[in-house]
């Protein structure tokens, strides 16, 4: 509920900019056209909470698609337009200086005429120095120059609002279209090799084929899933590592779409580890950690299993995600890894990369998690790290690696701006 009111107020406010340059910015006061935006502005913005907080409701239909959409929409707008406020502001100050030189310029002196009208005029002055003197009317107050106006009326503060706007229209749609394609695309095969110093030589290779934050959900379909799977299977993986976040929404709503993951391929068997939206579901993880496992993918509730390999040993372990704990069900390092050989190398699945001070505390050799989507839509990449060590790819916290994949899916908007989706290829190997 917290989050949904935090999103609720955010779009508040962002909506209020927007109307600010959008609507105000370039319609003149009490026109029909402000007022048809502002009501436009207004129907979008209570999509944000909808497609938020609501997609259970509209799953499948056609709202959500709408909502969504506009969250990125209004995300990239809101961007450009901040970064358009400083060239904005030089340019307005460019036009001001312009007609303040133009008004400073002296009007041409009038050429006196010769002849018939200088007598006139001549005459005109000896009469006035005859006359009595009148009392001098006090010289009417210099209106300020106006700004410049082109041909059809429109003057500065229209231009530069308009103009503002139709960048900062451009540029978001054209984002948006390049970060559905990311999204909606295939997932980049990313390969990464680890060394382990304790890994036994004979298990030299070993490969774990890890992906995190497929997000089924409202607006993935199954092909989504089954999509995943091939390029999994394409691997020819020993491991398959699924590390949370596999849906959004409830087995009732979503199983026929995780369906295909019963045909998951790899020499030691595919796992399983919570993430937090699994424990967002109205009906809790606990119906998703029976349904993965009845479509052969073993989940690790804070346990451990040993992975043997040319005669050698690793343990696999698991840990649930830091939001189950309101449910009781958070995770428990010294169950999955308490009294294990310490003598072989431990490989540990944890959804969220801050679990990496805990586990490293308990000495295991390698973490793997998701969670952070690599940021999904730059600059949120620069936000992550508020709450997350590390945002993507490899990385050593606490003197552990740990390794954190972008994820196969996406959550909300259906679009990745700087962080392609990823299904990664890791094989550990033993010191040279």
């Amino acid at each position: 509920m917290g989050f949904v009111v935090t999103g609720a107020v955010v779009a508040a406010v962002v909506h209020s900019y927007l109307w600010w340059r959008l609507v105000r910015g370039t319609t003149r006061p009490g026109g029909r056209m402000r007022r048809v935006l502002t009501w436009c502005l207004i129907v979008l913005g209570v999509l944000v909470p909808l497609s938020m907080g609501l997609q259970r409701l509209i799953a499948g239909s056609w709202p959500a698609w709408p909502g969504y959409m506009w969250i990125a929409i209004m995300f990239y707008l809101a961007v450009y337009l901040v970064l358009l406020e400083i060239p904005r502001a030089v340019a307005g100050l460019v036009l001001r200086r312009g007609v303040q030189t133009v008004a400073a310029v002296p009007a041409p002196a009038v050429p006196a005429t010769v002849g018939a009208a200088t007598t006139a005029t001549a005459a005109t002055a000896a009469t006035a120095a005859t006359a009595p003197t009148a009392p001098t009317a006090p010289a009417a107050p210099v209106a300020p120059p106006e700004p410049p106006t082109r041909a059809d009326g429109m003057d500065r503060r229209l231009f530069l609002g308009r103009t503002a706007a139709a960048v900062a229209g451009v540029g978001a749609l054209a984002t948006v279209g390049y970060g559905m394609r990311s999204a909606l695309g295939d997932p980049v095969i990313e390969r990464v090799a680890v060394t382990l110093p304790k890994l036994d030589p004979r298990m030299d290779g070993l490969r774990f084929a890890v992906v995190s934050d497929i997000h089924i959900g409202p607006l993935t379909g199954r092909a989504h899933t089954e999509r995943i799977v091939r390029m999994i299977n394409e691997l020819e993986a020993d491991v398959v590592a699924i590390v949370g976040d596999m849906v959004d929404g409830t087995v009732a709503e979503l199983g026929s779409q995780a369906r295909p993951l019963r045909s998951l391929e790899s020499r030691y068997g595919a796992y399983f580890v919570t993430g937090n939206h699994e424990y967002y579901t109205p009906n809790g993880a606990t119906e998703w950690i029976e349904e993965v496992r009845d479509l052969g993918v073993r989940p690790l509730q804070n346990e451990r299993v040993e992975i043997a390999h040319g005669g050698a040993v690793l343990d696999l372990a698991g840990v649930n995600d830091l939001g189950g704990a309101a449910q009781g069900q958070g995770p428990d390092f010294a169950a999955a890894l308490g009294g294990r050989d310490t003598a072989r190398p431990a490989v540990l699945l944890a959804h969220q990369p801050r679990q990496i001070a805990e586990a490293a505390r308990h000495g295991i050799d390698l973490q793997l998690s998701g969670h952070t989507h690599g940021g999904q839509m730059v600059p949120f990449n620069l936000v992550v790290p508020l709450q997350q060590p590390v945002v993507r790819g490899l990385a050593t916290v606490d003197g552990t690696p740990i390794y954190v994949t972008r994820g196969a899916g996406y959550w909300g908007p259906p679009v990745r701006v700087g962080a392609p989706p990823e299904i990664t290829m890791l094989s550990v190997h033993a010191p040279r």
